[in-house]
């Protein structure tokens, strides 16, 4: 019910339904509650539409729910199939369906729709192999199509003998087009009616649209025919090709078209007219979409316009007709916009003489056969459809590609998941019919559209019924639908008496001024509540003067969560009391872990501990930060009780005889986590000696204070002389060897620093014997006569 709140409100209830068949058709999760004794007071009757989750939780059984259902029947499911042959090989045709060949199931469907609800089916789609193909070749034979005409003489045998490898059941048929015979379209001079070309060329009149040879399997009949024809010529290079093709789709009976797949193709060396520029030629009507050839000939060229793109794409698709675009390569963008405009189409470059004509006709035919495009009639009002491609490979088509697979071969198979749904139910409440069928496929999917409109306890509703006031309505589904002109939940009241002040009167409670407390409409003299976006929130009572949301909170929740609001006025559930239901009457809250109430310290007050000692606290009074703890607070008596020893050795039995000591020979056997019924604590402590004792302390549940003690005492060690001294004595030799090798290294240091100054103050010193009177150089020089520098 949060949702409620997200979107403002049920649909159900905004809806304001009178009867059951509105209530139905706002939205697929609405019922219609059928008990007449549903409503309460100050209830309207739209009460009675909500969703069934409310309707149940406001007290509606579910067995008194209407709430029917939308549902799928399938009425004719023929399995997809190839065409069949006979022992000879030859395909069995029929004469109402042409040929035995489905590809395409279910073919009938019937859905009974409800309002919101949509169904859903699969179409399966197979490809068949041998499929008849009916084509029509539509040339353009104006004068630049010449020689391309000198080529499609020979079409016919040479394209049935190409065809065999798709199909053993192949027709053929001709028709040629060129242009409007008014001005300025063609000359309308007498000579160049008679002979629109240049003088030395022998050219046929000028004309619209001839259907030169019906649909046919005799090829050597379509050479022939095709070799009669001639050029013909006009004077703007546009053709009317559009009233070609227009005539060629309607005129299913002149052309041959069979329920088979059914191949266009439109060959041509120029561009083309569409609706709008008949008016050069005075032509202002809209093209009519009808068939107008008489003895083969297109006769009101004249009197209607060119058609529409979207006119020939409606009737193309109507007639199932898929389109190749042979044209030049100078025109290839014009007809690929073109061919984007119409489903199910292709194009194809064809040479200046049209000399790969059937190459590019069976490569066309391939890639439009390889692809399958689902298309629907019109749908009614208020209805839609959605599709959902499984396409080979796996892969799920979404989107624009929703409808459409791609690159199907012979024997594949896809399909398709359609939702159809409803949004209303149409203003006939009449059934209706759709088709769905792949594009250029005579083969389609008829379906019936059933609307429930109308709740089915409403067949045998009970008209004038004593229930409705003297037979002023008729009563059905719990409820009066009134007749026209009376109103109230039992149609008691004409609408001419709605607003009385007699009637305004009985709405006002203790005689006060407020209608409805303010929170209701008086209708007919009984208040009808008004209704709030949250539909949990309700106003009732005879004057609205109650409601189920105003009521005391606790933690943020109406009636603490633990009760209903009634009349504004908690109704707790069990367990519970208090203004708010915020008392609970259940004692688990305050339980301790020794199973007992606060841990005997306190009372248990709507599920919590009310200490009666102030030094304790916490959720069951567990907690004394003041509190020296258990250890130290029994650590005498412990001592004095197991070990004869302490400060109340003395006194030991008249102060601690509360106890029950329990010894045991290693701290292991003492009581561990789990192996007891009760809580417990363990201690560690000291006595005067520095020997460390061990023991447990435990509340059994008859209040008996139990200890368990270590019986051997934990006392620390005697020092080991000899290792200390010998330490000592190691320190101090190490420490004094320590010390003279720190000086000596200084020492060095220091030396070294000195010797290096002396050295320095030495290379500074400077000598000038020219200072010094009393220098004497200690070289004497001596010279010998005799010598003359030999």
């Amino acid at each position: 019910m949060e949702l409620y709140r997200e979107y403002g409100g049920s649909d159900c209830i905004k809806a304001n339904a009178q009867s059951c068949g509105e209530c139905i058709q706002v939205a697929e999760k609405c019922g219609w509650c059928t008990d007449p004794n549903f409503l309460k007071q100050g209830d309207s009757k739209s009460a009675r539409c909500d969703e069934l989750e409310a309707l149940i939780k406001k007290g509606c059984s579910k067995t008194m729910i209407e709430n029917p259902r939308g549902s799928t029947k399938v009425l004719q499911d023929k399995p997809v199939t190839n065409r069949k042959k006979d022992p000879a090989g030859q395909p069995i045709t029929d004469r109402k369906n042409d040929t035995v060949i489905i590809q395409i199931q279910p073919q009938k469907l019937e859905l009974n729709l409800r309002s919101g609800e949509p169904q859903t089916f699969k179409l399966k789609f197979k490809r068949a192999e041998d499929y008849p193909i009916d084509l029509y070749y539509l040339m353009d034979l104006s004068f630049s199509m010449k020689d391309d005409l000198e080529n499609v003489k020979n079409l016919g045998t040479a394209l049935m003998h190409e065809m065999q490898g798709i199909t053993s059941d192949f027709r053929i048929g001709f028709g040629s087009f060129v242009e409007k015979t008014v001005m300025p379209y063609i000359s309308t001079t007498p000579a160049r009616l008679i002979n629109p070309c240049t003088s030395n060329e022998n050219c046929t009149s000028p004309f619209s649209y001839k259907n030169v040879l019906k649909l046919t399997d005799d090829g050597s009949k379509f050479n022939s025919l095709v070799s009669q024809q001639q050029i013909s010529g006009n004077l703007d290079s546009p053709e009317g090709g559009f009233d070609a093709i227009m005539q060629v789709a309607v005129c299913g009976k002149d052309i041959g078209w069979r329920n088979v797949t059914r191949l266009l193709v439109f060959s041509t060396d120029a561009g083309f007219h569409f609706a709008g520029d008949g008016k050069l030629g005075g032509i202002v009507l809209p093209n009519d979409g009808k068939c107008h050839l008489e003895n083969n000939m297109y006769t009101m060229s004249h009197y209607y316009d060119y058609p529409s793109i979207a006119h020939l794409v409606q009737k193309l698709s109507d007639n199932n007709i898929q389109t190749i675009f042979a044209v030049t390569q100078e025109f290839q963008p014009v007809y690929q916009e073109l061919k984007n405009l119409i489903p199910k189409s292709a194009v194809g470059t064809l040479s200046s003489n049209s000399s790969n004509v059937i190459k590019l006709i069976i490569d066309s035919y391939n890639s439009l056969s390889s692809e399958v495009i689902l298309e629907n009639t019109k749908l009614p009002e208020g209805v839609s459809i959605s599709y959902k491609a499984n396409c080979k490979n796996g892969v799920v088509g979404t989107g624009e590609n929703d409808r459409k697979c791609f690159n199907i071969s012979i024997g594949d198979e896809v399909s398709f998941d359609i939702a159809i749904e409803s949004k209303k139910c149409p203003s006939d409440r009449k059934s209706q019919t759709i088709k769905i069928k792949p594009l250029g496929f005579a083969e389609e999917v008829e379906i019936t559209l059933n609307f429930i409109c109308e709740c089915e306890c409403s067949l045998t509703g009970e008209p004038v019924s004593k229930e409705c006031h003297n037979g002023n309505g008729t009563f059905e589904c719990g409820a009066c639908r009134c007749n026209e002109g009376r109103i109230g939940r039992k149609c008691e009241c004409s609408t001419d008496e709605v607003r009385t002040d007699d009637l305004d009167a009985n709405c006002r409670k203790d005689n006060g001024t407020d209608i409805c407390s303010n929170y209701g409409d008086c209708v007919c003299g009984t208040c009808e509540c008004k209704k709030k976006d949250n539909p949990e929130e309700r106003y009732s009572g005879k004057f609205c003067e109650c409601d189920n949301f105003n009521c005391d909170r606790s933690n943020n929740k109406l009636c603490g969560g633990h009760g209903r609001c009634e009349c504004r006025v908690c109704i707790c559930d069990p367990l519970y009391t208090g203004s708010a239901c915020d008392c609970s009457l259940d004692n688990s809250t305050c339980m301790a872990a020794n199973q007992q109430i606060c841990n005997g310290r306190g009372t248990c007050e709507c599920g919590v501990c009310k200490c009666t000692n102030p030094k304790f606290q916490g959720s069951t009074c567990e907690i004394c930060p003041t509190c020296p703890g258990v250890c130290p607070e029994h650590k005498d008596c412990v001592q004095c009780r197991a070990f004869q020893t302490g400060e109340k050795k003395d006194s030991c039995e008249a102060e601690c005889g509360y106890l029950h000591v329990i010894t045991v020979p290693e701290r292991e056997n003492l009581p561990q986590p789990g192996g007891q019924t009760y809580s417990f604590t363990h201690c560690k402590e000291r006595d005067a000696n520095d020997c460390w004792f061990y023991y447990t302390y435990g509340v059994r549940n008859d209040s008996q204070k139990e200890v368990y003690v270590v019986k051997k005492l934990e006392c620390p060690a005697g020092p080991d002389i000899i290792p200390i001294v010998a330490g000592v004595v190691a320190g101090i030799v190490l420490i004094g060897l320590a010390l003279l090798l720190i000086w000596k290294l200084l020492m060095i240091i220091h030396d070294r620093r000195e010797f290096a100054k002396f050295e320095k103050e030495k290379m500074n010193a400077k000598w000038d014997t020219g200072e010094n009177p009393i220098y004497k150089s200690a070289v004497t020089t001596v010279v010998n006569p005799k010598y003359e520098g030999k």
